[in-house]
């Protein structure tokens, strides 16, 4: 025996909530990252500036992972009433934030074999340039994680965690680079410079790995709200004579789940009888109940 806590089950899979606002200010974010980007690449080239250019490249790549971060909120909500998506559209969102992890894992890798090459290898700066493209690569930061900061502090949206922590990355570099440029510019400190490299790396490699492992665990459903798994088996086994022999939990969004759950009879309890019960946990959006004799 199987029900589901909607009568209009068949209509109502997309369990997740439309993010509009969080879609909309990655769009804006996605645009200043590529003006700004197309800025310093053509004044870079019309300036014969390789710090310009090359952080105009560099800034390629955050808009890159930028986009794909807005690409996967539009799938969500483009697909959203596609009933081929059977549990909803939500993990488009944690693959598109998977996708930017591993974006920005590749960046860290890229900045430490930098780093450790200018290490051993130091080459002439021209600093007024440097400092300005780190400046300039600051400010943009700062507007773009202002922009995104609110949505991030409001919900556990890891498509959105991992568009702020690009920009977070790319404006702790600024910072660092300003600050190992100052210091190699006024007092010949010229190992700050592939130093704060490798601080960075190093930060970039761990909020890598956090993201990662967030969104790798929603991906395999290896994520699992143990205390609410714990809540429904004693909630279905409060009568005395219910056993739970299988239990199945898994997210659907952000704050949703669905669950399937083997009960084991001996006291004639009808299946509305559980169905009440859980009605408690608004937290599950779709429930399957299997009840053994």
């Amino acid at each position: 025996m199987n029900f589901t806590n909607s009568p209009d089950w068949q209509q109502s899979h997309n369990f997740n909530n439309e993010k509009k606002s969080a879609e909309r200010k990655t769009l804006i974010v996605v645009i200043i990252t590529i003006v700004t980007m197309l800025a310093e690449i053509i004044a870079g080239w019309i300036f014969g500036s390789m710090a310009l250019f090359s952080d105009g490249l560099h800034m390629g790549t955050h808009a890159s992972a930028l986009s794909i971060s807005l690409i996967s909120y539009i799938l969500a909500r483009k697909l959203s009433k596609d009933t081929r998506y059977t549990f909803g559209t939500w993990k488009i969102e944690i693959l598109g934030a998977y996708t930017s992890a591993l974006i920005l894992g590749l960046m860290g890798i890229f900045v430490l074999i930098i780093s450790i090459q200018r290490l051993f290898n130091p080459i002439s700066i021209n600093y007024n340039y440097a400092l300005l493209v780190a400046t300039i690569g600051l400010v943009v930061n700062i507007i773009c994680a202002l922009i995104l900061q609110s949505n991030n502090k409001q919900e556990k949206d890891l498509n959105l965690k991992s568009a702020y922590l690009h920009v977070i990355v790319d404006a702790m570099t600024s910072i660092f680079a300003i600050i190992a440029l100052l210091g190699a510019k006024y007092l010949n400190l010229n190992f700050l410079d592939p130093l704060m490299g490798l601080v960075s790396a190093f930060l970039i490699f761990r909020w890598t790995y956090s993201l990662i492992k967030d969104s790798a665990s929603i991906l395999l459903d290896k994520q699992i709200d143990l205390t609410l798994a714990e809540n429904i088996i004693a909630t279905i086994e409060s009568d005395g004579e219910s056993k739970v022999i299988d239990l199945h939990l898994w997210k659907l969004a952000a704050d949703k789940y669905a669950c399937i759950i083997c009960v084991k009879n001996n006291g004639g309890h009808k299946l509305e009888d559980y169905k009440i019960r859980l009605k408690r946990y608004k937290e599950l959006a779709h429930i399957n109940i299997e009840i053994h004799e």
